[in-house]
Parts: structure tokens; sequence; C-alpha cells
């Protein structure tokens, strides 16, 4: 249920020349940064703190973020045409 909307979102997102590295570079990197580091970081954080129920502070920020900033810099892709051309390469 969260992997396919985002899979669709990327792909309306750039022009079809770049899709593949458009989507993969900033996916990949957001799935290993944010979702690798979210056991050690909720760890850390329970250790510092002593509370079991604080590590769920880390899911709860990335989450609000990416519902704050996400809006701000996705662009609107309801009438782009996907397989126009953006650019001046002369083939």
């Amino acid at each position: 249920m969260v992997y396919g909307p985002i899979a669709a979102a990327l792909v309306e997102s750039f022009p079809t020349r770049i899709h593949y590295t458009a989507m993969s570079l900033p996916y990949h990197i957001a799935n290993g940064w944010f979702g690798d580091l979210l056991p050690p970081a909720a760890f850390a954080m329970v250790a510092a703190t002593g509370d079991i129920l604080f590590g769920l502070w880390y899911p709860i920020v990335i989450a609000l973020a990416t519902c704050v900033i996400g809006p701000i810099f996705m662009p609107e892709t309801k009438n782009r045409d996907i397989f126009a051309f953006e650019g001046n390469r002369q083939d």
C-alpha cells in the first residue's frame, strides 16, 4: 500500500529519458538512510531517555516532515506529458 503510490508519484515527476536515474537514486537513498537507520536511532533514543516508547518519535517526525516538505517541493503533474522532451539536446 505504500510502495505503489511512491512509484507512481516518482514516475510522473521526471521526464521519460531520465526515469530510472531520477527515480532510483532518491528512492534508494531515502530508504537506505531513513529506513535503515530506524532501528539504531530508535534504540539510541530509548537508551538515552529510558522510556521504551520514546523511540516511536523517530518515525513520527520523519512522517510529519514528509507530509510538510513533500507538497512544497513536489510539482503538480496532473496534465504533464511525461513523454515530452525537456531540454536542448540535439540528436
